[in-house]
């Protein structure tokens, strides 16, 4: 058969799902987190835990793309995740308004409605990469995930400020109209998105495989493939590192350079404007009109972790009281986001890669491995980001050699990831003379 080859419009109309998908999402880690903390003056740590608990869920994600796989179409999947996710949104926003007259109640929803949230985001976001993987040239791999992100990222953004003006003045009636507009638009959305996006291939629907495939085996099959066992390592030391950073560092800012709440909140924009300046730079570097003369995804991979190391260390140089003169912290935060930029959407590229040379019909097993990976080193950030500043703060019992004591060990797992990344082409050399005797690969409807 000859699959359908997506053009920049089929990226755009992906790039809108994933939209929707962040755009849910933010109003439950964000607009949610705060009304527990400020409106209903509940301990941080609930929202805390609800977060990483929906991460938690999306272990389920490998289960999710061997799903896909089977029936060879990853419409039904991401159509019927945007509904579940709407569901949960829906159901999050109630669940925090019952918390206010009825606590254990409303957690018990909220327990419910996040472990639906991540169910939700597995079943689209895992489908929606796969799609990716197989349908995107792999000359466009590196663009098509920029702009996905990108669009993501908008979708983020509008959300956050468009939610935050109609919610203000804050009252519950407003809080559930609005999460309920949106679970339903964004649904509405992604219906018209996926409306004749997935063509049937050239000799006709793809049928599901006669010969049913155990799930246990084709994860094991692909687990087995040393290229495809260090991607995962890869993914998994590098977003604990990055995950991990992102929630000390306005904590820092203020407690060690005497930042105020907006003089952090604009370091954090500057951060993200970096990340957004390493995002293009991969995908021009990965461009035709370039042609790899500014060095492979492999070599941006390795790089961004290397340079993401170094500037974790500057900022925990920055934290020293031996210094001649004032640190540069702007300057060493859009380093460090442009170096975060580089090594992700080099990452999401070789992904796609990875999955479409693993085998047809393995596309969303492995996606889901890696997805799966990326979850878990998030739901670990979060604790592993504040629970060592807390530690090292009782330690040592100030905050700066608190906070170079974490950055330091983000320093080192990030240093692990550049070297793991270089592994990646080594892993791939072993696999080439030796294949796993138990991979599983769809092969015209059959196994092998």
């Amino acid at each position: 058969m000859n699959a359908q080859i997506f053009g920049w419009l089929d990226i755009i109309r992906l790039g809108l799902i994933q939209a929707c998908l962040g755009a849910v999402v933010v109003v439950t880690t964000s607009t949610l987190n705060r009304i527990m903390v400020v409106e209903l003056a509940l301990p941080a740590l609930l929202p805390g835990f609800l977060v990483a608990w929906h991460y938690t869920v999306q272990m389920v994600r490998p289960r999710m793309g061997f799903g896909a796989d089977q029936g060879r179409r990853s419409t039904p999947w991401m159509m019927g995740g945007m509904v579940v996710l709407g569901v949960g949104g829906m159901l999050a926003a109630l669940s925090t308004l019952w918390m206010a007259t009825s606590l254990w109640q409303g957690m018990a929803l909220a327990v419910l409605a996040f472990s639906l949230i991540g169910l939700g985001v597995s079943a689209c976001g895992t489908s929606l990469l796969t799609l990716m993987a197989k349908r995107v040239p792999a000359e466009r791999r590196a663009q098509a995930a920029t702009t996905v992100w990108l669009m993501m990222i908008m979708g983020f953004a509008v959300t956050a400020g468009v939610v935050g003006k109609l919610i203000d003045p804050y009252t519950p009636d407003i809080l559930w109209r609005v999460s309920a507009g949106l679970s339903i638009l964004t649904t509405v959305l992604t219906a018209l998105c996926l409306w004749g996006l997935e063509k049937p291939d050239a000799q006709g629907v793809s049928e599901k495989p006669s010969i049913p495939v155990n799930f246990k085996r084709t994860l094991q099959g692909i687990w087995a493939e040393p290229q495809a066992k260090t991607f995962t390592i890869f993914i998994f030391l590098s977003m604990l590192a990055y995950s991990a950073q992102d929630l000390i560092l306005e904590p820092f800012a203020g407690a060690v350079h005497g930042m105020s709440p907006g003089q952090t909140t604009q370091l954090s924009g500057w951060h993200h404007m970096g990340v957004l300046v390493g995002m293009l730079s991969v995908a021009v570097a990965s461009s035709r009109w370039v042609a790899g003369r500014l060095g492979s995804l492999q070599v941006w991979m390795w790089g961004g972790c290397l340079l993401s190391a170094l500037a974790t260390v500057g900022l925990s140089l920055s934290a020293t009281a031996i210094l001649a003169m004032p640190w540069p912290i702007k300057a060493n935060v859009i380093f460090l986001g442009v170096a975060n930029g580089a090594f992700s959407i080099a990452a999401i590229a070789t992904m796609m890669r990875l999955a479409g040379e693993g085998g047809s019909g393995t596309e969303g097993t492995r996606m889901g491995l890696w997805g799966a990976a990326q979850a878990m080193a998030f739901a670990m950030g979060g604790l592993v980001g504040t629970g060592a500043s807390d530690l090292a703060h009782w330690v040592l019992g100030e905050s700066q050699s608190a906070y170079q004591a974490v950055f330091a060990f983000q320093a080192l797992m990030f240093l692990a990831s550049a070297w793991v990344a270089l592994r990646i082409r080594a892993a791939h050399t072993t696999a080439q003379h030796k294949a796993p005797d138990h991979q599983v690969l769809w092969k015209d409807g059959a196994t092998t």
